[in-house]
């Protein structure tokens, strides 16, 4: 005697309009719209870009025996052969009754900033090779990623310039409000200068020894170690086309208060800043897609 076994219900299909929960947002790459969803991937890549900016903070000082503490003994350094060799030795004046050492410290913080910035984006796409020829993402992630660590060793060390304030009795202006506009300005320049030299490093290697002098050269021209007040007149134009030259001027106008700061060399650096962002976001696009053959 048989029994009957009793009908199983096929499972029915999911409705049209019913979405699963567990389904992942897609991203689909299609030759010739890349440049249209540019901006989409990179909001969509938010997590990388995060991820590659927490793993080199992590690593950059790892396995060092001070660890941190680097970020403010180099500045810290820096300020005391400065303060010697311009200000002891070479007897040149600082504006007003500003300590010369503040006078110093206030210019070495962006330019440490922008040179820490400037020589390693430059190395940013060889550094993560392995990963930009296995996988698709916005190539403009890795040096952003780098330009945002960077900037964190500039607001750690920004407690070195706060503590010689007050070892000095220096309270800053007013104008400090106006600190995170030159604060990112001075992002934008060094952006833009790391979007040119990691594209250009990719498809030449040159680049990579010439970096080094590129950063010694400008410390040379800007103006660290001194107030801008020395540069003569008929040559401040050319000087304030260095776009570091107007940013220094800016954070020591607003953290201390010294009046060697114009506006019009402001403007000036402001424009060159601008330039050499698009004109580098525009060449870093034009040459990315080749990153993965290059490298």
């Amino acid at each position: 005697m048989s029994m009957s076994q009793p009908a199983t219900p096929a499972s029915s299909p999911p409705a049209a309009n019913q979405t699963s929960p567990m389904r992942d947002e897609e991203l689909v790459v299609q030759a010739g719209h890349t440049s249209r969803q540019y901006w989409r991937d990179l909001w969509h890549y938010r997590e990388l870009f995060l991820f590659l900016a927490w793993r080199d903070l992590t690593v950059r000082y790892k396995q060092t025996s001070i660890g941190v503490a680097w970020a403010l003994l180099r500045p810290l350094l820096t300020m005391i052969i400065f303060t010697v060799l311009f200000g002891k030795l070479a007897k040149l004046p600082s504006p007003g009754d500003i300590p010369y050492p503040l006078l110093v410290m206030a210019g070495m913080l962006p330019w440490t900033f922008f040179a820490s910035a400037l020589a390693e984006s430059a190395q940013s796409i060889l550094n993560n090779s392995n990963l930009i020829s296995k996988i698709y993402f916005p190539r403009l992630i890795t040096p952003a990623a780098v330009v945002l660590v960077t900037f964190v060793d500039l607001i750690i060390s920004g407690t070195l310039l706060a503590g010689l304030m007050i070892w000095y009795r220096h309270a800053p202006p007013l104008q400090v409000l106006l600190l995170p506009i030159f604060l990112v300005e001075a992002l934008a320049a060094a952006l833009g200068a790391g979007l040119w030299l990691s594209a250009l490093t990719v498809k030449y290697r040159d680049f990579r020894y010439i970096i080094p002098f590129l950063v010694q050269f400008g410390l040379y021209i800007s103006p660290v170690g001194f107030s801008t007040d020395i540069v003569p007149e008929q040559y401040r134009l050319l000087f304030a086309l260095n776009p570091m030259s107007g940013i220094i001027e800016a954070f020591r106008w607003s953290l201390l208060g010294t009046d060697s700061w114009r506006p019009l060399d402001q403007l000036i650096s402001l424009a060159v800043t601008s330039l050499l962002l698009v004109t580098g976001f525009r060449y870093f696009r034009g040459t990315e897609r080749q990153f993965a053959d290059t490298i």
